[in-house]
């Protein structure tokens, strides 16, 4: 920012630091040494989720900001590197190993609230079992773990007693994951597996007032709602945080024009300290639903303007834009979503929609083209089949092309 921090920001302005917070800059090349810092260290937490349509969701935030690159580099930098670890962060999410001790008073809370509703009691056999298992010291997967057939239980819907206590105790921090085939997990100690500094406990408001400052870090400018929702804290939780970091000047105080509560009251924001307005910022993006810039709906809304819901658990009849949309972000404004679906065995990236906003730039069409080729090019496809489905004029086929 400059050296006078201002009392109110235009919308713009207010993109613009968030976009740069996020780790969107106007050059989008990868370094050379250590590529995924800084996009890692910007988001602070990297979500994982189970659908992979087209690829797995924790891939995408470091594609939307830097373009194509291996997977496996990233893998290795997430899972062997001893850099990182997974917990309940925001959902289940990649977090820096050395900050997992920041969400000890989740894990406490999660084992409060075992005990007291009896599920502890009821899982005691299977949780002793599942800690004398490791306790030898080789990671497991549930199937290694059980006691018995399975039957038909599915890997991780339908789950067994054995999975109910092994993930309850991931829940409480006793056990951590080291590394998933596919979507399943691979068990073991925490003791075992983490550094000793992972495995502090430090005070509940100190961990707490942490977590709102590096959300507050990640999205540069912000409401408590905000603020509360990048690490799932309670709005009581982060109140006390912001006005804590509002007394030392981490937090500033500021307006946002057009950000009004239901009452057409001004909602407060605040700024973080080391937040930057570029003087111009206009990134265009492929994002995951699971992309921090979208996740917190009510954000996407007031930031971007931009009504947005996955509908993947909305029955196909009743799906307005498609199974799985990516919002579509052109010149630094989301102003579409496109349904993708990788065809692996065919080499092609299908879209089976795509729709742009009334107020998309004339550029979408071609912005759009561009990141299809390269997200095909990412992930080895050979090319982009367009349904024709919606709103956005794409051309019937793009050839695959991981330029930038």
């Amino acid at each position: 920012m400059s050296s006078r921090t201002p009392d109110t920001l235009s919308p713009a302005e207010a993109r613009r630091i968030a976009l740069a917070a996020q780790g969107f800059a106007n050059t989008a090349r990868l370094r050379q040494r250590r590529p995924f810092d800084p996009a890692l260290e910007k988001l602070h937490v990297l979500q994982i989720d189970s659908v992979n349509v087209f690829a797995r969701s924790h891939y995408l935030p470091v594609f939307s900001r830097h373009g194509p690159y291996s997977d496996i580099a990233l893998d290795r930098q997430l899972w062997h590197s001893g850099e990182y670890t997974e917990y309940w962060a925001h959902e289940a999410a990649f977090i820096p190993v050395h900050d997992r001790a920041l969400f000890s008073w989740r894990m406490a809370d999660f084992a409060a609230r075992n005990a007291r509703t009896g599920r502890a009691d009821s899982l005691a056999a299977s949780i002793a079992r599942v800690r004398d298992q490791l306790s030898e010291g080789r990671p497991l997967f549930v199937r290694e773990l059980e006691e018995g057939p399975r039957g038909n239980r599915g890997p991780w819907w339908d789950w067994s007693d054995t999975k109910h206590a092994v993930e309850l105790l991931f829940a409480q921090g006793e056990v951590v994951s080291v590394g998933r085939e596919g979507f399943q997990r691979r068990y073991a100690l925490a003791a075992h597996a983490l550094p000793a500094a992972a495995l502090d406990i430090p005070p509940r408001l100190e961990a707490q007032r942490a977590l709102i400052a590096r959300a507050a870090r990640s999205l540069g400018v912000g409401t408590l709602a905000d603020f509360a929702d990048y690490h799932r804290l309670k709005p009581s939780e982060a109140r006390v945080a912001v006005a804590a970091l509002e007394e030392t000047g981490e937090l500033l105080p500021v307006q946002v024009a057009g950000w009004n509560r239901g009452s057409g009251a001004p909602e407060q924001a605040w700024l973080h300290r080391d937040a930057r307005l570029p003087s111009r910022l206009a990134p265009d993006a492929l994002l995951t639903p699971f992309d921090p810039v979208v996740w917190f709906r009510p954000r996407a809304e007031r930031m971007f303007n931009f009504h947005y819901r996955i509908e993947i658990y909305t029955p196909r009849e009743q799906r307005k834009f498609g199974y799985y949309c990516l919002p579509l972000m052109v010149g630094g404004s989301l102003v579409g979503r496109i349904d993708l679906k990788a065809d692996r065995a065919g080499k092609r990236l299908l879209v089976q929609a795509a729709w742009q906003e009334d107020r998309a730039p004339s550029r979408t069409v071609e912005a759009a083209t561009a990141l299809l080729a390269q997200a095909a090019a990412w992930q080895g496809l050979e090319e982009v089949s367009v349904s024709g489905v919606g709103n956005l004029p794409l051309p019937g086929r793009i050839e695959a092309s991981s330029s930038k």
